[in-house]
């Protein structure tokens, strides 16, 4: 069995009681029957994320009898948002967090939590949906950062927004939708860095949560930079203003 994911519904159920990091349940189109209720309560009472898809999905990732139903492994356990925060405030630190709102590429997310582990950044909040799958490729292409960053898996930005400015931190949006560069965007004390995917950028829901937005300026023909290094730049910004010795 490839230890990227399981199959069977009884094997699915016992590994997400047992607290295994699952990334997400791929549930066959239609299915149903009496174990698939249990499976379903059990998703919807551990929070899990799932997916309908075609049947013929899930025979292209194994060809063994998965009753429909194929979780994908997680290499690394997700944190909870409620819990990260204090655990930083009891060390003594000004949270530094990052935000990544609709960045599905795998390779992306793996460099950012790279950049993200060598500036020091607390942890990178994602969410259940259209978000990249953090599994094998993400942690051989974050040269094993996600062994070391917290990802807070949630449920909505929007709301994970709102928590963060109840705790205290500021948000920035790193936009081309205004006239104020980045480097001259105050980073200091408790901070949240959002950052879009490159084609679809910061949902305007999103935009709305942020207290201020900051602009990498551009001077070429390419309308914008790739993400990781839109998200490299932002967050040695923020730790060259946060650290004096930088």
């Amino acid at each position: 069995m490839n230890e990227d994911f399981i199959f069977g519904t009884r094997v699915v159920i016992e590994a997400i009681r047992a607290g295994q990091p699952i990334d997400k349940v791929l549930i066959r189109n239609g299915l149903s029957n009496e174990l698939f209720g249990e499976l379903y309560q059990t998703i919807k009472d551990y929070k899990v994320p799932f997916q309908y898809v075609p049947g013929e999905k899930l025979d292209r990732i194994t060809r063994k009898n998965h009753q429909g139903i194929i979780a994908l492994i997680s290499p690394v356990e997700f944190y909870r948002l409620e819990d990260l925060l204090p655990w930083i405030y009891e060390r003594g630190e000004e949270p530094f967090l990052l935000i990544l709102d609709q960045v599905t590429d795998v390779r992306n997310f793996g460099a950012i939590v790279r950049s993200c582990e060598c500036a020091g950044v607390h942890g990178v909040i994602i969410p259940e949906k259209g978000s990249a799958r953090v599994g094998e490729d993400a942690m051989k292409t974050s040269a094993g950062a996600l062994n070391h960053v917290p990802v807070c898996r949630v449920p909505s930005l929007s709301s994970a927004a709102d928590f963060l400015h109840q705790s205290g931190l500021r948000l920035i949006a790193s936009t081309e939708k205004t006239d104020c560069l980045y480097t001259g965007t105050d980073m200091k004390g408790p901070l949240a860095i959002v950052l879009g995917s490159e084609e679809s950028g910061i949902s305007p829901e999103m935009l709305r949560k942020a207290d201020e937005l900051a602009k990498i300026p551009v001077m070429g023909k390419i309308g914008s930079l790739n993400v990781s290094v839109a998200a490299a730049l932002m967050v040695y910004e923020a730790l060259r203003q946060r650290n004096s010795q930088v």
